[in-house]
């Protein structure tokens, strides 16, 4: 008689989800990094890290720290893996932007993603009046930012802010149009009124899209 296939325990799939996410949220990561922030031995990470591997959901590279010192082995989400978090619009958006880029031209689209940040910024900007501190306008943008899928988190540094985006809910339209990063980036600024910079960016590649703002 055939054996049947054996099933992970519960408990293991749950740290391959806790792994995934946590190179997510936080980018390429080390095995090392990885074990310790998952309170397990280096080999018992390494053991998932190659499973997850072979499911086609991580990536194995290697990275100098900050452009700095020396190679580190990371890994990182797939395209597949990255698939596995929530993402709205994604091929009918493409197809549609896609659309309009052909009959009316490249300006169309960035003409079509102005309006759109037009009509979110007058929702918005009530909510973040300018007598606010700057620090309460950023978190409740976070805020708003986290009810749309972002997985964002406002912090300080020095007596500035920053705020990052762990998700992206419209990476495979950012990977095809860079006009949907530039106008979020604008919508940003319109809406806090003052620069903004955007360090890192998720289509790119990068873990996390990463801003500091002022």
């Amino acid at each position: 008689m055939t054996a049947l296939p054996v099933s992970p325990p519960a408990s293991t799939e749950r740290t391959k989800t806790r792994l995934l996410e946590l190179v997510k949220r936080h980018g390429p990561q080390t095995a090392q990094d990885l074990a310790a922030r998952l309170e397990v031995s280096i080999p018992a990470a390494r053991r998932h890290l190659c499973d997850l591997q072979d499911q086609g959901l991580l990536e194995a590279r290697t990275e100098r720290p900050g452009g700095r010192g020396r190679p580190q082995h990371v890994f990182a989400l797939t395209e597949r893996g990255e698939a596995a978090f929530p993402k709205t619009y994604s091929s009918l958006c493409v197809d549609v932007l896609r659309h309009i880029e052909a009959l009316y031209g490249e300006d169309a689209v960035l003409q079509v993603l102005s309006a759109r940040n037009a009509e979110i910024a007058a929702r918005l900007q009530p909510e973040l009046p300018l007598d606010r501190p700057l620090g309460e306008r950023v978190q409740a943008l976070v805020a708003r930012l986290n009810e749309h899928g972002f997985d964002a988190a406002a912090g300080q540094e020095g007596e500035g802010w920053t705020f990052t985006q762990h998700n992206c809910p419209n990476l495979t339209v950012a990977r095809h149009y860079a006009q949907l990063c530039a106008a979020e980036l604008s919508l940003y600024t319109e809406l806090l009124q003052v620069p903004i910079r955007r360090e890192t960016r998720i289509a790119c590649g990068q873990g996390r899209c990463h801003y500091r703002v002022g």
